[in-house]
């Protein structure tokens, strides 16, 4: 078994089928089945289930396939590792949570692009759920999503602090308004939303009944529908400011341990801290900046 073998393996479980696998790695399917073949002789188990849709991975394969992604993405850090002279290009992929692009990013993209123009950025947005499952399988070299975090496998650092605040109509005057309705329906991101969680909360210690939650992937739908009365949300203060200066929305101070959450960066700890990342941070950071993360 050697890198050769695990990349195969990896792109058959990846694609769920030999044929795709072997467009992908630019090779024929006949190679492709027989290396894996070989694989599995070797290590005396199966590692796909076979069918006429394609194939799927045996407990065997499932056990293999971690194993196999960290050998990718260590040979992935080798060549990056060995091309980085210390000028930041290449490829970095982010993700961030919508808000978090909305309120913070345009300002750190805008600054970055033009002092770095040889890195090819790509930023995703996603929940705090999914962006951390993205950073954990590889698929993104970090990620800005709501704190607290703590997982062995990652490292993670403060970047902004937001205050949050209740966002109902305009004609809501005071949270205990909210409060007489008895029930109200959330307007949240969907599920693996850390927001939703907090908004929840909230509602349920001042004695409100929430009913099935209405689920937006984006901002403006959400304060659309809130603006309309449909019901109720949590957002940090910056991304609604514009909404209620033209007297869309009401804001709702919230109790301390409530209103202020941190928006942390999260990276693999096993991964190379890239040029490019580390001069990403370093715009992203506050004028304080910490030192560079470890390589």
């Amino acid at each position: 078994m050697d890198a050769a073998d695990l990349r195969i393996f990896e792109s058959v479980a990846r694609n769920g089928s030999m044929n795709r696998a072997a467009f992908e790695l630019h090779t024929v399917q006949s190679n492709v089945t027989a290396r894996i073949r070989l694989l599995e002789e070797e290590l005396r188990a199966p590692l796909f289930h076979r069918h006429h849709r394609g194939v799927e991975l045996t407990a065997a394969g499932r056990r293999l396939l971690p194993f196999a992604r960290q050998m990718a993405r260590l040979l992935d850090d080798a060549r990056t590792a060995v091309k980085d002279e210390g000028v930041a290009s290449g490829p970095l992929a982010l993700g961030t949570l919508e808000t978090t692009a909305a309120l913070r990013m345009p300002n750190v993209l805008a600054e970055f692009t033009l002092a770095y123009p040889k890195v090819e950025l790509v930023v995703r947005t996603g929940t705090t759920a999914s962006l951390l499952e993205d950073v954990l399988q590889y698929r993104l070299d970090g990620a800005f999503v709501a704190g607290p975090i703590d997982h062995n496998d990652l490292h993670a650092e403060t970047i902004f602090r937001e205050e949050m605040a209740l966002v109902t109509a305009r004609g809501v005057r005071s949270v205990k308004d909210l409060a007489q309705l008895g029930r109200v329906k959330t307007i949240v991101f969907r599920q693996g939303c850390s927001y939703r969680v907090r908004l929840d909360s909230v509602l349920t210690r001042l004695g409100l009944q929430v009913s099935t939650p209405l689920e937006f992937g984006s901002l403006d739908a959400m304060l659309g529908c809130v603006a309309a009365g449909v019901g109720v949300t949590l957002l940090p203060k910056g991304v609604v400011m514009a909404a209620l200066r033209e007297g869309r929305v009401a804001l709702h101070a919230l109790a301390p341990e409530d209103a202020l959450v941190e928006t942390v960066f999260v990276r693999r700890r096993d991964v190379y801290a890239s040029t490019a990342l580390n001069a990403f941070l370093a715009i992203a950071r506050p004028v304080t900046a910490p030192a560079l993360l470890p390589a």
